[in-house]
């Protein structure tokens, strides 16, 4: 048996109680290494206990994850659509980082694929295969402690432009529409830890191009359309209650015409906002990534316009509007932001 096995201190000369604390301030980008240093500790950077330890005493690191548009390559002639890939920006350092492709697509992203996060990784969903554009099942989920992609078990039917959100080491999902562009009223929940899914009931409506928010422990499915009514985007959402597990219809919570992909907000006081409207400077292709103190907002003033980046504060009293506070980008990380989530590692 490995010496590891009988090691008893986390580290030597030092109470478990203190060793643990320690070990709970290493910044996430130190995991990957001192995994190494013994089983124990590599057991334990890797357990969900450790991990909500983290969360529970403030050393978890909030960091916004964008699907981005990659740069293009000046040389050479841009052929078909842009590719993408997934963006890591820091709000605390400022620095911007890039995730290794998922192996099963190393030149770009599923076009229109789907992010979300939980318990600090990562999870890559649906989309459309970027060579062929046919809609695909593929479910990936990435850990940033080894920075690994995991091939789990495929979707249990295609569908696009869906709603998603995640909690709890679950991922919800609801709407979008078929390969035959019906549009979708059923709903599924994927568990990371058992790589199972389960039906959920069905919504009381169809909702393709809907958006998904997990506020508290509701997950919300804002605005969509139905089959008929293509473009139409209604003014209604539907929330599903984790602690019930049931479906619950919310009028007028939608205050837009626009699509709500990418860019619902929600208020201090739980309303839906839509950042496209908040400022004339990311009325098209606005992407908001609530950030805990604030939000990264990222859009254009108008189609072919330079995509912006800005932060807005959450610290304003409800009624009180924020503004959009420019802030620079690196060039290889300036391109166009289609959705976003933050994960908080």
């Amino acid at each position: 048996m490995n010496q590891d096995e009988f090691t008893t201190e986390l580290l030597p000369g030092l109470p478990e109680e203190i060793a643990l604390e320690c070990l709970t301030r290493l910044h996430y980008s130190t995991h990957r290494v001192a995994s190494r240093v013994c089983r124990r500790w590599c057991r334990l950077l890797q357990s969900k206990e450790f991990y909500y330890h983290r969360k529970q005493t403030g050393f978890t690191h909030k960091a916004a994850c964008l699907v981005q548009a990659l740069p293009v390559q000046f040389e050479s002639k841009p052929v078909g659509q842009p590719r993408y890939a997934i963006s890591v920006f820091d709000s605390v350092t400022g620095s911007w980082d890039r995730v290794d492709p998922i192996p099963k697509y190393p030149d770009g992203l599923p076009m229109f694929c789907q992010i979300a996060t939980t318990e600090g990784k990562l999870i890559v969903m649906g989309g459309w295969n970027p060579a062929s554009w046919d809609p695909i099942k593929d479910v990936f989920v990435y850990d940033f402690m080894t920075r690994r992609w995991t091939q789990c078990k495929d979707m249990p039917g295609s569908r696009s432009f869906f709603a998603m959100g995640a909690a709890g080491g679950r991922v919800f999902i609801a709407g979008g529409h078929d390969e035959s562009k019906n549009a979708l009223s059923s709903a599924w929940v994927f568990d990371i830890t058992s790589n199972e899914w389960t039906e959920l009931p069905r919504m009381s409506e169809e909702r393709d191009e809907c958006e998904g928010v997990i506020i508290g422990s509701d997950f919300w499915v804002v605005s969509g359309y139905d089959t008929e009514s293509q473009g139409r985007f209604k003014s209604s959402a539907e929330l599903y209650e984790l602690s019930t597990g049931e479906w619950r219809r919310v009028e007028n919570a939608w205050g837009s015409s626009q699509c709500p992909r990418a860019c619902v907000g929600v208020g201090k006081n739980g309303n839906l906002t839509c950042w496209a409207e908040s400022d004339p400077n990311v009325k098209v292709g606005a992407c908001g990534v609530d950030l805990g103190d604030r939000t990264l907002v990222t859009g254009s003033a108008y189609q072919g316009a330079p995509h912006g980046f800005f932060f807005v504060e959450n610290s304003k009293k409800e009624g009180q509007n924020s503004k959009l506070v420019k802030i620079d980008v690196p060039e290889d990380f300036s391109g166009f932001v289609q959705s976003g989530c933050c994960v908080e590692i």
